[in-house]
This record gives structure tokens, sequence and C-alpha cells, in this order.
């Protein structure tokens, strides 16, 4: 049987944009578990620790967006490089801001210069993959590649993370690994032969792709399904520290991704007759089947089991989401509408941690696991009331 994954290695550009962009996306699984580990190491409750990753998150959520609706506009050469430059400053102030023990206030003006400017960089190759592969099955492969890589990111984060603040401390472990951005940043936006074209003035204008019920829809979804993760993230940190073994949480959070990347790569290579809006339901329906057993694992062998479960159909639920973007959203307004998407999952890590860190300062873990438990049975929920609007004949309106 012919591997769908090689066949991407002859698309010209491909796999030199690819990798630039998983060397720029390396600290994306590092950040929020290194802000709450950043708070609550120089005095801060986890209530704060989350509220300040939330906040990271939200900011991403709100302006990332109109970050990319310029990247569409002006071309990626020309945004990309200075909202990350502007995001890296805010990250050095917020690292600042929390050593130096500064008043709790303001952590959250530069968690949100932090956060709202960094580019979205998986929007950002897969907008280029579709520019080379529009309306070619090959396109779905290629989208499945990328969340395979997000799942690699997320297996060698949360470890790395947990190591070097370990040895380093929080702050300089968080500054260090953003040499990746830099260094990824710049590789990626040297290539413009393969960069998309810039809209032409005026054909971009009007109001904004989330008014397409579908994209709506998919935006909705993505919010309970991010939920899971931000809640994960800041009850398995927790989680570890109860029990003085800090490098557990990483442990933990890389086999939920190790899962993800089982799951995506096993989807991504098949062909799926059933049409995806049918299949982004399914998804969703299984969602709850792995987290709502969370509250009531104790040990971290019983935890690691469940959560590498629950991982196996995150990856396919984002595969099957980018893909009908890509379908919804017309081609010159693919990175806005991709980011809508990714804009929904942050909004929902946001609203989880901010919902555990309470969770877990008044009834500790595992019980704070029932954050989880709710978010994988809203996203189920969501995926049933979503599916009118998924349906092709009214996604676009």
């Amino acid at each position: 049987m012919r591997n769908p994954y090689a066949d991407l290695l002859r698309v010209p550009g491909g796999p030199a944009f690819s990798a630039a962009a998983f060397v720029a996306r390396l600290p994306m699984s590092m950040v929020g578990i290194g802000l709450v580990l950043l708070v609550s190491s120089a005095g801060g409750r986890y209530a704060l620790a989350g509220a300040v990753a939330a906040c990271y998150a939200l900011a991403g959520a709100v302006l990332a967006p109109q970050v990319s609706r310029q990247v569409d506009r002006r071309g990626q050469r020309a945004v990309v490089p200075a909202a990350t430059a502007l995001s890296l400053t805010g990250l050095g102030v917020l690292v600042l801001a929390a050593q130096s023990q500064w008043p709790a206030w303001t952590l959250f003006p530069a968690a949100v210069l932090a956060g709202g400017l960094l580019p979205n960089v998986g929007s950002l190759v897969r907008a280029r993959w579709s520019g080379l592969l529009a309306g070619r099955p090959q396109l779905r492969t290629a989208y499945s590649l990328e969340s395979v890589l997000d799942e690699v990111v997320f297996i060698l984060g949360p470890p790395a993370i947990t190591v070097l603040a370990a040895q380093l401390g929080p702050g300089a472990a968080l500054l260090g690994v953003q040499v990746f951005v830099v260094v990824g940043t710049v590789l990626f936006v040297a290539q413009r032969r393969t960069e998309p074209r810039p809209v032409p003035a005026g054909h971009g204008a009007g109001p904004s792709v989330i008014a397409l019920p579908g994209l709506r829809a998919l935006v909705l979804l993505m919010v309970a399904l991010g939920g899971v993760f931000g809640s994960i993230e800041v009850v398995t940190v927790a989680f570890a520290d109860e029990r003085d073994r800090p490098v557990v949480a990483g442990v933990l959070l890389a086999l939920y991704a190790a899962g993800s990347l089982v799951g995506g790569v096993g989807y991504g290579a098949r062909q799926h007759r059933t049409p995806l809006h049918r299949q982004l339901v399914v998804l969703g329906l299984l969602t709850p089947l792995g987290t709502t057993a969370l509250p009531f694992a104790d040990r971290a062998v019983v935890l690691g089991a469940l959560v590498t479960f629950s991982g196996l159909v995150v990856a396919p639920t984002l595969i099957a989401t980018f893909a009908l973007v890509d379908h919804i959203v017309p081609g010159e307004r693919l990175t806005e509408g991709l980011t809508w998407a990714t804009t929904g999952i942050t909004l929902g890590v946001s609203l989880g941690a901010a919902a555990a860190g309470p969770v877990i300062d008044a009834v500790g873990t595992p019980a704070a696991y029932l954050v989880t438990a709710v978010s994988g049975v809203l996203t189920a929920a969501v995926a049933v009331a979503a599916a009118r609007w998924l349906h092709p004949a009214r996604a676009t309106g």
C-alpha cells in the first residue's frame, strides 16, 4: 500500500516550510505549563497561575484572527516577524514581573501582549499547504501531517519544560526555549516561493469569515475541546506537585499527546468515505469516553493510561476540523479561517485553565479533573447540536 505521507516529500518546497514551522512551534506546548510553574513558584496560588495562563490563551483567541487577517492582506513576510518580536517582548516582561514579584495585575497586560500578537504558525503552514495542494486528496494528508507534528511538539514540550524549569528556573526556561521561535520563524518567512499571495486590495474586504454558520459551529466545538486541553494541563501540574514529583506532569502530558499522535497517524493514513461533517460528529461523541474517568484516578500509572486513551481522538478531531474549514472558507481568507478554528481551541484552553485553578485550590486533585470531564461531555453535546450547520449545504450559509 502506498504511503500517503511519503508523497508529501515530493511536493516542491513543502518539506522545507513544514520543517521550519515545526521548529517555530516547538515552544507551543511549553508556554502554558511554563506560566503555571512560573507564577506558582513565585508565591502565587494555582488560581492566579491558571488565570495568567488563561489570559495568555484568551488574548490569542481574541487577537490572533486579526493578526491572521492582516497576514492574508499583506503577506506572511510583511506581518509575521514584527508580530513575533512584539510577542516575545511581552513574554520577557511577564517573566520579569513574576520573578520580581510585581503586583499581580501587572502579569495580565504582559500576558495579553505575549499571547495576543504571537502569529499562529499552524495556520500559516496549513495555508501554504492549501496553496500548493488545493483540490487534491493530498491536502487532507498534509493537514494530518501538521496535526501529527503538533502532537510531537506536545510530546516533547511538557517534559522538556518541566526538566528545564527544575534545572534553570521557570523564567529562564521559558525565555530560553523561545530561540526555537526566532530560528523557525526566520527560516519560515525566508521561503518566499511557497508563500501565499496577499489578497488584492478590496478583495478580502467585508465582514469576518466568522459570519459563516459552519465556521461558527466549528469554533464552538473547538472551544469545548479546548476546555479539555486547558484543564488537563493545569490539573496535571497540580497533581504532580501535590505528590512532590513535578517531572511526572511532563510525562503525563506527553502521554496524552502520544495518544493523539497515534490517532492522528492512523486517521491520516486512511481514505475515509464517510463525509467529513459526520466524521467530526462521531469524533466529538468519542471525546468523553476517557475524560469522565479522570477524577477517579488517584495513581499516576492509572492516570497515564487514561490520558493516553483520551488522546486518541484529539488529532483526528483537529484534522477533520481544519479540513472542514478549508471547504467552508474562501481560499483568499483561509489563514483567517484556520486561525478562527485555533482561536476556539485557545479560548477553550483559557476557560478550562481558569476554571481548573479555583477547583484545585478547593478540592485538590484528582477530583479537579471534574472540569476536564465536564468539558469532554460538552464537546460531545456541541458536536451533536452543531451537526446540522456542518452539512455542506448549510455550512456557508
